[in-house]
């Protein structure tokens, strides 16, 4: 027993700790300065956008710790009942979710919004790198290509309904990754890419909505409706250009203080950072993210199993195209949709998610054996 508590403190990864905790202090640092139009100096009532998320955050401290300490791969075994208790919630989201900026992702519990797309995302991979393992012997045949991708299509499906295109491309990425990793044939993956670039464009015209059409439109030209579905993208545009290298100072921002953003200490909470702490504080943000993420890869390079890799490359890829959605959405790279900046935005599904992933990259560097860093 103490041999495997001293294994596990060794094997801990403390940069990737700190570097998250230090992405969640910022995030807290501009939810406050994006709150203040709204709600003014925390006050300490539970209701105050940065008391949420410091709770929320303490909650997911202790699940990150405790689940770090349970062996990774007695998820695997739970693979098929995560996956259908993910549908099942998807499924009461499209029937008795509450609708918010036209989208229906939320379920209403003790005065918390929960978002399921959120940690379907994580069960996703542990469903997709439970399946490939189970299957590394005939990774190469085209029916285990076609079932994990079906296994991927129908949450996809579900979360696209809601609708929520940003996640839904997410839970794709996540798919390409770990069947890319797991050994998948490359004539494949590049078969599967070639129809989908010819099919994609007449299937996006028959199954995206009025509400999905209007936000590619915004994309395109937010001119158009500067006042309306534009005034966002326009206004995210000028938060981020106008901070210039250092920023206009903390709690000094225009856009923000005057309240042009609207959902600033959620999907904007970037333009909040581009212009009160300039481009220093974009590349302070990046930086801690690139090591997040490179504790992630190393983590997936050093598993002695399959799974274990797996797992560790499928929440690297979660969380590298939510940082990618998200910052692409505020400088106007990609269409509008409501992904969360990770461990940034106001949260709670979104933040106690990742770091249940975090726990989870966790365990597979601390029941790994000894350690060889």
């Amino acid at each position: 027993m103490r041999t495997e508590k001293v294994s596990y403190i060794r094997n801990f990864d403390y940069l990737m700790l700190l570097s998250a905790l230090a992405l969640v202090a910022l995030g807290i640092i501009l939810i406050y300065s994006g709150s203040l139009p709204k709600y003014g100096s925390p006050t300490g009532a539970i209701e105050h956008p940065v008391a949420r998320q410091v709770v929320f955050a303490i909650i997911g401290l202790i699940a990150m710790f405790a689940i770090s300490r349970v062996d990774y791969r007695l998820l695997g075994y739970t693979a098929v009942f995560l996956y259908a208790g993910a549908l099942a919630a998807l499924l009461f989201v499209l029937v008795a979710g509450e609708a918010i900026y036209g989208s229906r992702r939320w379920i209403e519990l003790a005065g918390t919004q929960v978002q399921p797309s959120e940690l379907t995302k994580l069960i996703l991979v542990i469903v997709l790198a439970k399946y490939l393992t189970d299957r590394q012997e005939r990774i190469g045949k085209l029916s285990v290509f076609v079932t994990s991708l079906a296994i991927t299509l129908v949450p996809m499906a579900l979360v696209f309904a809601e609708p929520d295109l940003g996640s839904a491309v997410i839970l794709v990425a996540i798919w390409l990754a770990v069947v890319i990793m797991a050994g998948a044939r490359s004539a494949h993956v590049l078969g599967l890419i070639a129809s989908t670039a010819v099919v994609a464009p007449f299937a996006l015209i028959a199954v995206v909505s009025d509400y999905q059409r209007e936000r590619i439109a915004t994309f395109l030209d937010p001119g158009k409706d500067p006042l309306g579905s534009g005034f966002n993208t326009l206004q995210a545009e000028i938060s981020i250009g106008s901070g210039r290298l250092f920023g206009k100072g903390l709690t000094h921002g225009t856009q923000t203080q005057l309240d042009y953003l609207r959902t600033q200490t959620t999907d904007y909470v970037f333009s909040v950072l581009g212009e009160e702490l300039g481009f220093v504080g974009v590349v302070i943000l990046f930086a801690l993210f690139v090591v997040l993420l490179m504790r992630g890869l190393q983590t997936a390079a050093s598993s002695r199993d399959p799974f274990g890799r797996l797992l560790a490359t499928g929440i690297c890829t979660y969380i590298l195209f939510q940082v990618f959605i998200n910052v692409g959405v505020n400088i106007r790279l990609v269409p509008v949709t409501g992904i969360p900046l990770p461990f940034i935005s106001q949260g709670g599904s979104s933040l106690v998610t990742l770091f249940i992933a975090l726990g989870i990259l966790q365990s597979v560097r601390t029941h790994r054996g000894p350690s060889e860093w």
